[in-house]
């Protein structure tokens, strides 16, 4: 791979993560009702859902993309419905105070919170649109070498934790941001633009 294809692959995932979703919800839930250190935890299970994700796409799919090309071209249009979808979601109602304060009660130690944060991120239908239909439009599957995939696996942990941290740090500094309704509804307005611009996005590549 080059490093445009890196830096590409980068950027795409930082703002794919930055977007708020089940994964972010769940993550800022568990910063305020149980603190930071059970969050940093979470975080890690999240990152580790996503590799197992990049691991499936990089080693399963890749034969895949050499061998049924309309495979791929019936997930890439799933992609876009999907997160036509969500970006309709989040501008009808989106991330709510009750859905934070639904989800601060589940706390729990280290490693649950962490199981938590893998299954969170394995059972969220936006991180399998991210892999399989966005990954294989900017990475090229058929070129990719050991070297790259550890490089794309480093990526994926630096991209996620820079997103993902200041999310749980700030969280419990913010709790009148995700009490206050105007606040989340531009919140949920901007994600639902970034949603759909991604989808727009994803069907006009060839």
């Amino acid at each position: 791979m080059t490093l445009t294809g890196f830096l590409a692959y980068s950027a795409a995932l930082g703002v794919a993560a930055a977007i708020p979703g089940p994964g972010v919800t769940a993550l800022v839930a568990r910063a305020l009702g149980s603190g930071f250190r059970s969050s940093l935890a979470m975080s890690f299970g999240l990152m580790l859902g996503d590799i197992t994700y990049l691991t499936a796409v990089v080693l399963g799919l890749a034969f895949v993309a050499q061998t049924f090309g309309m495979v791929f071209l019936a997930i890439k249009w799933a992609g876009v419905a999907y997160l036509a979808f969500l970006a309709w979601r989040f501008w009808t109602s989106g991330i709510s105070p009750e859905t934070v304060e639904a989800r601060k009660g589940k706390s729990g130690g280290l490693a649950s919170s962490f199981i938590a944060g893998l299954a969170v991120t394995l059972g969220n239908p936006k991180t399998m649109i991210f892999y399989l239909a966005i990954t294989p439009t900017i990475v090229d599957l058929k070129t990719i070498t050991p070297a790259d995939y550890g490089i794309l696996v480093a990526l994926t942990v630096v991209v996620l934790f820079v997103v993902l941290v200041p999310y749980l740090a700030l969280a419990a500094k913010a709790r009148w941001f995700l009490k206050s309704p105007r606040a989340l509804k531009v919140l949920n307005r901007t994600a639902a633009g970034f949603m759909m611009g991604a989808a727009a996005a994803i069907a006009a590549r060839q």
